[in-house]
This record gives C-alpha cells, sequence and structure tokens, in this order.
C-alpha cells in the first residue's frame, strides 16, 4: 500500500504559520531534499485552507502529480485539481489503496490532525526552522489519541534547517 508522508515546514515552537498566516520565516534558499521529495511521489492532498494559500501565493499544480483538495464548503476548484467533498478518512483511504507512488500530505493543521487521528499517516518530514514565532497556526489540531513516531533519520543544514524523518511506529 501507498504510504502518506506529512512533508511541513515547522518552527521550534510548533507553528506552521506566523499569527497572521505569514510563512516569511521559511527557508527558500535551497532544494532542502525537495527535488527528491517530488520524486517519490505522485498524488498531493490539500486541505480547503492549505489549496487556497498556495493558490494565493500564486503556485501551480505540477501536472506530474495528482492534486486532491478536501473540503466541505468549496463547490469547484482550479484546473489540474480534484475536488474531494466526501468523508475526508473514507476518500484518503481509498486514494491510498490505489497503485502508485508515495503520496504528500501537504496540509493544513485540521486536516492533517484528523489524518493522524485516522491512523493514515505513515510518516512525517518535519523541516523545522531555526525561529520562535510565539504564536500562530500549531503543527496540528483536532488530535485527541497519541500516536507514536520511530526517529529514522536526521539532516541538519548550515542555514539552521534540521530535517526530521519519522516512520508510525507499528502497533505490538
Amino acid at each position: 500500500m501507498r504510504r502518506i508522508i506529512l512533508n511541513v515546514a515547522v518552527s521550534i515552537d510548533g507553528f506552521i504559520e506566523g499569527p497572521a498566516g505569514e510563512i516569511d520565516w521559511c527557508f527558500i534558499d535551497q532544494d532542502y531534499g525537495m527535488s527528491a521529495f517530488f520524486e517519490r511521489i505522485d498524488t498531493v492532498l490539500y486541505g480547503r485552507k492549505s489549496y487556497e494559500l498556495m493558490l494565493a501565493m500564486g503556485e501551480k499544480p505540477n501536472p506530474a502529480h495528482k492534486h486532491y483538495v478536501f473540503s466541505q464548503t468549496l463547490k469547484t476548484v482550479s484546473e489540474g485539481f480534484t475536488l474531494k467533498n466526501g468523508a475526508a478518512v473514507d476518500e484518503v483511504t481509498q486514494i491510498k489503496k490505489t497503485a502508485g507512488r508515495d503520496i504528500w500530505l501537504f496540509g493544513g493543521a485540521r486536516f492533517a490532525g484528523a489524518m493522524i487521528q485516522a491512523g493514515l499517516v505513515d510518516s512525517l518530514l518535519l523541516s523545522v526552522h531555526p525561529v520562535v514565532l510565539g504564536a500562530g497556526k500549531p503543527l496540528f489540531e483536532g488530535v485527541e489519541q497519541r500516536s507514536e513516531f520511530v526517529l529514522k533519520d536526521v539532516k541538519s543544514y548550515d542555514t539552521g534547517l534540521v530535517q526530521l524523518f519519522y516512520d508510525l511506529k507499528p502497533v505490538s
């Protein structure tokens, strides 16, 4: 079965956005392994807010990947995206069962929290930036049960960014 990877930038104090939704603290000065990551995946999953943020930044979907937007409120999405209005956990479970490469859970916090809660996230790739935001959007929202992960690798960069690679700990 395909693996779902939550790959996200996070501050030292656990926020993925600043208080006003800002992400200007995220390093974009080098690749940080993203080219290799894009080769590993063929599908990207977005919650509504992350999809809207991506569009506002002028980003376009990579035509080499399938792009799914999960929303109960949107009626349409831009070209290159597929809208999923059903129960997100059921929809993601079905996508995970299809043939293909790994799946990038792009975000956001509520959507990622729901996928963690449902046990659908197999791996975390946390790019920890050397900044304390003090407030903002937390990495996860709505997680009410414990999920344990095993550290698989650590990469550090001269900018101070540290990437932590975790896999979901198998249930004993």
